[in-house]
């Protein structure tokens, strides 16, 4: 249930590469609101332990790392402290970091203030994996936007190679497949539709089609809670 005294939140959760992002951050540009990428910051965290040499098994270590860097959203940015590291987050090897250390509760709960923090008027689009089920269970609309592996796949690697990296697509099926398998089994906020989420399938819709359709039923919810 939508908790009326506080700002309103889009909650769109769903598996890696789903498009999920994309369709977030325009709903949030089309409403006004704040947009929180949690996905970044689980990769931030990656980054930042690798480059301190730390292991995805050190959960201790990691959680401190997460409690403490200094992250922010400007203007489409990923800044961790002054360095724009938008790019660099998108890299295979850092998304596969950051799938393996969050798993950890302990860097779960390091992250869940830092998010709950972005929960400001006039109101917040938040992306991942548990937004509905965990950080924003009274969401006033709560959507588990997803998309067949194949069509997945072909979306990031279309991706990556716009970015300038490499990619292969028997490696990228082979890499969601397992990712999906770890994030829908993990103990701590594993992937779920949460309680009242309304399951988009995107395999078939172009991005518009997909935020005209979020569009559509956030209004719906706004008419139905006044």
């Amino acid at each position: 249930m939508s908790d009326s005294s506080k700002p309103p939140v889009i909650a769109i959760d769903g598996p890696t590469a789903s498009g999920k992002g994309t369709v977030a951050a325009l709903v949030a540009k089309e409403l006004g609101f704040h947009y929180l990428d949690s996905g970044a910051l689980y990769r931030l965290v990656a980054l930042a332990s690798e480059r301190e040499g730390v292991s995805t098994e050190n959960a201790s270590f990691l959680s401190k790392i997460a409690a403490s860097m200094p992250v922010s959203f400007q203007n489409g940015q990923i800044l961790l402290g002054n360095e724009d590291v938008s790019d660099l987050i998108r890299a295979e090897k850092i998304g596969r970091r950051a799938s393996e250390l969050a798993v950890h509760p302990e860097v779960r709960q390091a992250l869940v203030r830092l998010q709950h923090g972005f929960r400001q008027n006039p109101g917040l689009v938040a992306d991942g994996r548990d937004m509905a089920s965990v950080l924003f269970p009274d969401a006033r609309l709560k959507v588990f936007l997803t998309a067949s592996v194949a069509a997945r796949a072909e979306r990031r690697y279309k991706q990556l190679i716009a970015k300038g990296f490499s990619a292969n697509m028997s490696d990228l099926l082979q890499d969601l497949t397992a990712r999906d398998a770890r994030d829908s089994s993990r103990g701590s906020a594993p992937l779920i539709v949460a309680e009242g989420a309304i399951v988009l399938d995107t395999s078939e819709l172009s991005i518009d089609q997909a935020v005209m359709q979020v569009m559509n039923w956030y209004q719906a919810s706004s008419k139905s809670s006044t």
